[in-house]
């Protein structure tokens, strides 16, 4: 779970994104932003009071909410929209076991709601600016997803290098090596991928960059990544073809190249037709 800020006209709105595998807007975020009032609670208590609001909430909840109380929803439903009909989201999670409403205390405390329901809030309160959160939470979303999918192809990367590993230990490290040359030959292979990809071994990086934390392939693009992992077991075969070093080199700079190549152009058509 993690809880991210979108910005509406110099006003922050929490989101948080993973809650029980979906994304949560901050209503009480939502009331400051857009009806400029610090009586938070009762602004979301006028629209919980209503009927259409009510029954709005009873669908989303029987649709993802198979623990959700229809009895005591019947009873809520019935009260609705009278004048002396009053109910706050402590109150409606309470009796129906709701969960597209959340009340959050601490840090980042206040009423969230499921997106599909904040949007609904959201033009009660004005669809000029519902339009602007949505807009705004799309933004955020996004910028999520391309941080998870750098992620993943980090985590490939990696285990790919553990089959690229293990293929070395078969075939080029000898029996009963010892430590220190075992860490040469894992170092002088890991540096046959860097030079191939990055043009320089990972000392010479680190000597290049003497601020910089982590190391040479936590700074690669996800092009980058993408092709490192196809590099990765491309020597792995190499290795177990008994291919030398300096022919593998010079074979996996060619693929670098080329699938580089054809990486950044696909992404320049896809910024290109966006």
């Amino acid at each position: 779970m993690a809880v991210r800020k979108i910005n509406i006209d110099d006003s922050e709105i929490s989101v948080i994104f993973g809650l029980h595998d979906e994304d949560y807007i901050c209503l009480t975020d939502m009331v400051k932003a857009g009806d400029n009032s610090d009586r938070t609670n009762i602004v979301i208590q006028n629209w919980m009071r209503r009927k259409d609001t009510i029954s709005y909430l009873g669908v989303w909840e029987n649709l993802h909410n198979p623990d959700f109380k229809s009895i005591e929803f019947d009873a809520i439903k019935n009260a609705s929209g009278t004048n002396r009909f009053i109910l706050t989201a402590k109150e409606w999670i309470e009796r129906t076991g709701a969960i597209g409403i959340i009340a959050k205390s601490g840090r980042y405390g206040g009423t969230y709601a499921h997106k599909d329901i904040a949007y609904h809030f959201g033009m009660w309160l004005s669809p000029e600016f519902n339009l602007l959160v949505v807009k705004e939470f799309q933004r955020l979303k996004e910028e999520e997803q391309k941080a998870l999918g750098w992620s993943a192809k980090r985590e490939l990367a990696k285990i790919n290098y553990h089959i690229h590993t293990d293929a070395i230990k078969e075939h080029l490290v000898p029996q009963e090596i010892d430590t220190y040359h075992r860490s040469l030959i894992y170092a002088n292979e890991a540096d046959v991928l860097n030079v191939a990809l990055f043009g320089m071994t990972a000392k010479e990086w680190r000597d290049a960059h003497p601020e910089d934390k982590g190391n040479i392939r936590d700074y690669a693009t996800i092009n980058q990544l993408i092709c490192l992992s196809n590099m990765e077991n491309l020597n792995a075969v190499f290795i177990h073809e008994g291919t030398p070093q300096g022919e593998r080199l010079q074979k996996l700079n060619q693929i670098a190249i080329q699938q580089m190549t054809v990486l950044e152009n696909v992404e320049s058509k896809h910024i290109l037709k966006g």
